[in-house]
């Protein structure tokens, strides 16, 4: 049954179209994940659908009675009231039913003979009132709210404290889950899992699995949509498309589709280039002329396909190692990490980091992750223990909190300030692949979004050229095409990394290993994030049937399912894969297109035309062949690697 339809809806801003002929359905049940580039539009729509702004064309439409919720993006709770009264109020009006069960069983007791017409109205009424409050979960709803208060971290302690006194992620947490516990019939969520550690996210899942309502999500956690959407609609160039499936399914499916709309519109270019041909060389020769008048006609009847669209607008970053650092990176002893006359938030940390592995540091909100980057990066003193960074090592920092960027100055300044010997000209060409054009580059940092300081900032570090790459909250504030060139750089980059990140999805793409950091210190496992989380389950079902041993404790901590260089060598020879598949489709096109020329009429006569067109073919022709044997060699190579990790 569809709840809510938007059709043909337009949004304008002075004149200018920022969207239009959007439609979209929303089933009562409906898991639907809506993504696109930061400014997109993606907001908009959301204030649109719910009705907190009119389209300015189409039409939306909703269920009558239908109800709804909406949390905008960080917006935390404002309210006078404690936390547990605050969920408490969710439930008004199964309380209020409580309440009157209360009198009517007062009233019922007071009365002598319950044959009485009045007490069998009492009766009948009491039933109606206990059977409405069974069905509305009145037995059971304060420990619904415990569910949910202890899912999003809320323990008994917060319960009396006032939610004005919270912090704004704590607000912000506490604002989904009380739209959670009002069960909207659909719950529009923008950008959910900001302020959320990974537990809350895991836990945040599984509960909107088992969500009776609709949902539509704006998320750029493509894990968490992985998990959740079974739709997912995708606002690019103005467009809004629909895929079914989760968010992997989408990237399958919009592949596919790219490039089928690009066969079809080569495959029309080329018709009309014939077409064109035909009757520019007939069309005024008597005996063809007819031939050609009727191309004429079938090129003008014909619809024109829109070229696919592009990427243009996602930024070109890279990072690579200027000189190479010793093996090893840095040694972690002992550690103690806090700050001077509290209580140390971490002890007994211990770790290794080698060269050209890429480490992720996790574990809850609060438990001292950028406070140990802090120390390792000597912003502040360890309580106890030492570290030591490795023979030839240069440190570049990417800080979650960008403060490493002077509010004052132009974006222009804040990279040529660094490297005042370059040319005007070649500055301002790194920034444009990172996005910033035109007057964006006269721009105060103060000035600047979210999205566009992470961008400065990672240009900043990618010029710096240092061999090991410590990231704090790398992906917070880009847009999901940002985040997956990020990963493609990482992935690419000859140095070494050490990161802490709430994105599992990105983690899984770029990690390869695992640290796990607790009170008492870290726990190391050997893999990706998905690794990761198969290590803890068999854990904590070891630690459930009493089957912990102090060899399998030691065998868990390790991780020695693959070694770290199996897992790096698997991953280089993966993308020596995929870029010889890549280099071969464009040179196979190149290929093609180079023999059209040399068949073309119009080159029939340039003999000079010829010979350069033959040499460049005969040389492609060479190199197509160099890479399809470098292709072989990966491939062959590739599958070894894989079925020894298997074996």
């Amino acid at each position: 049954m569809i709840i809510l339809q938007a059709s043909d809806v337009a949004r304008h801003f002075n004149g200018v179209t920022f969207f239009e002929h959007f439609s979209m359905q929303i089933q009562d049940r409906s898991r639907i994940g809506l993504v696109g580039r930061n400014g997109a539009g993606k907001s908009t729509l959301l204030k649109i659908l719910i009705g907190e702004e009119a389209p300015d064309e189409g039409v939306v439409s909703a269920k009558k009675g239908l109800k709804l919720a909406y949390l905008a993006q960080n917006s935390g709770m404002d309210s006078q009231l404690s936390v547990y009264e605050e969920m408490r109020a969710s439930f008004a009006d199964v309380m209020a039913l409580e309440q009157r069960m209360h009198q009517l069983e007062a009233q019922m007791a007071a009365i002598i003979d319950n044959s009485m017409p009045a007490a069998q109205q009492l009766l009948a009424e009491y039933d109606q009132v206990q059977h409405d409050f069974t069905e509305q979960n009145g037995y059971g709803y304060d420990a619904t709210i415990r569910g949910v208060l202890h899912g999003f971290g809320f323990d008994e302690s917060f319960y009396d404290q006032l939610i004005s006194d919270l912090s704004g992620g704590q607000r912000t947490r506490l604002a989904i889950a009380k739209q959670l516990l009002e069960t909207p019939d659909l719950l529009v969520l923008d950008e959910p899992t900001n302020h959320l550690d990974m537990e809350t996210l895991a836990w945040l899942e599984k509960y909107l699995q088992n969500y009776q309502g609709a949902l539509l999500i704006v998320s750029h956690d493509r894990y968490f949509l992985d998990r959740v959407v079974n739709e997912v609609y995708e606002i690019q160039q103005g467009a809004l498309e629909h895929y079914s499936g989760n968010y992997t399914n989408y990237l399958e499916q919009k592949s596919a589709r790219v490039m089928a709309e690009q066969r079809a519109y080569d495959k029309q270019q080329e018709t009309i280039a014939k077409l064109e041909d035909f009757v520019n060389r007939n069309i005024v020769r008597a005996s063809t002329t007819k031939r050609a008048q009727s191309r004429r006609k079938q090129l003008e009847k014909m619809e024109v396909l829109a070229p696919p669209k592009n990427d243009s607008g996602v930024a070109h970053i890279t990072f690579k190692a200027r000189e190479s650092s010793g093996n090893e990176v840095l040694a972690v002893r002992d550690l103690s990490v806090g700050y001077q006359n509290q209580r140390p938030l971490a002890t007994n940390i211990n770790f290794n980091v080698k060269k050209q592995h890429a480490v992720a540091l996790v574990g809850p909100n609060g438990m001292g992750k950028s406070t140990l980057i802090k120390v390792l990066l000597s912003f502040i003193p360890p309580l106890a223990g030492t570290f030591k960074l490795g023979a030839n090592v240069s440190v570049g920092y990417y800080d979650q909190e960008q403060a490493t960027l002077d509010e004052n100055k132009t974006v222009l300044n804040s990279v040529w300030d660094l490297h005042p010997t370059w040319p005007e000209k070649d500055v301002r060409s790194i920034l444009g692949s990172f996005l910033f054009t035109g007057e964006d580059v006269d721009k105060k940092v103060r000035s600047l979004s979210g999205g566009e300081r992470a961008r400065l900032l990672l240009t900043v570090l990618s010029m710096q050229e240092d061999n090991f790459l410590i990231l704090d909250e790398p992906t917070n504030h880009l847009d999901i095409d940002s985040r997956e060139v990020l990963e493609t750089a990482l992935n690419e980059y000859n140095g070494t990394i050490f990161f802490v990140s709430h994105d599992r999805y990105f983690i899984n793409e770029v990690a390869t290993e695992v640290l796990e950091l607790s009170p008492n210190g870290v726990q190391f496992f050997d893999g990706n994030y998905d690794y990761y989380l198969e290590k803890k389950a068999q854990q904590e079902e070891a630690v459930d049937s009493g089957e912990v041993t102090d060899t399998s404790k030691k065998q868990e901590q390790h991780g020695y399912q693959a070694s770290r260089e199996q897992q790096k060598s698997l991953r280089k020879l993966k993308r020596a894969v995929e870029k010889a598949e890549a280099e071969m489709d464009t040179l196979t096109q190149t290929i093609d297109d180079l023999n059209q020329a040399l068949n073309a009429p119009e080159n029939g006569s340039d003999l000079a035309k010829l010979t350069e067109l033959n040499d460049t073919l005969e040389a492609k022709q060479v190199e197509l062949a160099q890479v399809e044997d470098d292709w072989t060699n990966a491939s062959m190579e590739l599958e070894a690697a894989q079925q020894e990790m298997e074996a």
